[in-house]
């Protein structure tokens, strides 16, 4: 088994029946691939937020319900609709409807997990019989079985010593002879109710069970192929990186980058599994390998861009040579589980950026930094993140970046705390022309 691979497949590619198709020949033409690991089909988990928010009244549900009875009678019509498998999906759209009627009138967290969930349910056992109508030795398998979580709803975190031995004990031994075809973003609190992880959890839960299963590799199939030196929407002489460090792809997906949740190499960091990013529609065109070591250690990898930053600028007069400042500031931030980016400080300030905080930033929370600073909030800016190698070591590489950016207001920077990445806030206004330039410059074809 040392050999073992997980494929994660996300939405898209099993988006429909064509699509599950795809990734069936996939698995096909990757023996060692024993644990396939599912999203809910493209669209199906945001009707299902949809319906989970409580909001909807009885004639907009119903259409969302009908959307998604369709999304998943396309695929059961593909399959000819095979009577247990089509009597067990109307059974999970009939309970969807019963819990979004229940969220119309009390939604709670835990409800809006549960309906959630369906989505990974219904996609799973329709490529099970997908992959059984193409003669593939393939077995359905509820992960809630091994993956154990706290209750917090939405967000919960899975309790890794039980699930080690729950994989052991509960998932190894189906994979000897046939696919296990599973779930990724959802598991169980100790009380079984379900939970999920969030959205990109996918790639997280198939990242722990490889690492349960001491698999061999991760392969991350999804629409594209491979991870791109930038956002290739933003700059069309973006390109397919073939190989990146552990560390420079955690740096990306911190900073932005989509193709990665920034969880998934957690795991694979722990235990050295490779990963591999590559496109289920077009496998042939390869992808990018995810390593401990690169042949390659470019000064300049690749650039990540994220929107919607918070600037905040913390003041305090009587903060020079004063101990404590910083510690309560962060005290205040930990215990409304306010999570930091980016921080700088001077004399008697310190600015930090948060990612999408504003709603974070409750009146209670505002109130308490008062106490001890005034308080300044700067919205509309965007996180840009040079990523690469030795950039705190190499000479001249900010003088490199910076003449790039010379008509730029460059609000905020951050260097030398990593060797891979050098990061800083610009007006959101100015961010596309700025990865555009930097790309241009930086990472010429």
């Amino acid at each position: 088994m040392s050999q073992l691979t997980v494929a994660k497949f996300g939405g898209t590619s099993v988006i429909d029946a064509e699509a599950m198709s795809r990734c069936a020949l996939i698995l096909e033409q990757n023996p060692d691939t024993r644990v396939a690991v599912l999203s809910a089909s493209s669209g199906v988990t945001n009707i299902l937020v949809a319906l989970a928010s409580g909001e909807q009244q009885p004639e907009a549900r119903s259409a969302l319900l009908k959307q998604l009875t369709d999304i998943q009678q396309g695929i059961l019509n593909s399959l000819d609709k095979p009577e247990m498998l089509t009597r067990h999906i109307d059974d999970i759209l009939v309970h969807i409807k019963e819990l979004s009627d229940s969220a119309a009138i009390s939604p709670t967290k835990a409800l809006h997990d549960e309906i959630v969930s369906q989505g990974e349910l219904i996609s799973t056992r329709l490529f099970v019989e997908l992959l059984r109508s193409r003669g593939t030795p393939a077995v359905w398998f509820d992960v809630r079985k091994v993956m154990r979580t706290d209750d917090r709803f939405s967000r919960a975190t899975p309790d890794l010593a039980n699930l080690q031995a729950e994989v052991t004990k509960e998932l190894l031994p189906l994979c000897a002879n046939q696919l296990v075809v599973t779930q990724g973003f959802i598991g169980a609190a100790k009380d079984g109710r379900t939970t999920t992880l969030g959205r990109g959890g996918s790639d997280f839960s198939a990242a722990l069970l490889a690492e349960a299963l001491n698999a061999a590799a991760i392969q991350i199939w999804t629409d594209v192929p491979g991870i791109y030196t930038t956002d290739p929407r933003l700059v069309t002489t973006a390109r397919p990186i073939r190989e990146i460090s552990f560390s420079e792809a955690s740096e990306m997906a911190t900073f932005g980058a989509k193709v990665l949740h920034p969880a998934t190499l957690q795991p694979a960091v722990r235990q050295q599994i490779p990963v591999f990013v590559g496109s289920s529609r077009e496998p042939e065109a390869g992808g990018t390998w995810i390593r401990n070591e690169t042949d390659s250690q470019p000064l300049f990898r690749a650039i990540a861009l994220r929107r919607n930053q918070v600037l905040l600028t913390l003041t305090n007069q009587s903060m020079f040579q004063v101990h404590g400042f910083l510690a309560e500031v962060f005290g205040i931030l930990a215990k409304h589980k306010i999570s930091v980016d980016l921080i700088t400080t001077s004399v008697i300030s310190v600015s930090l950026t948060l990612d999408s905080g504003a709603e974070l930033l409750t009146d209670e929370v505002r109130e308490e930094l008062n106490k001890h600073c005034h308080l300044q909030v700067e919205h509309d800016l965007a996180l840009i993140a040079l990523i690469g190698n030795r950039m705190s070591e190499v000479s001249g590489t900010g003088t490199q970046v910076f003449k790039a950016l010379s008509d730029v207001n460059v609000r905020m920077i951050c260097y030398g705390a990593s060797s891979h990445n050098l990061c800083f806030l610009v007006p959101e206004a100015d961010s596309d022309r700025v990865v555009n330039t930097l790309h241009q410059e930086l990472l010429p074809a």
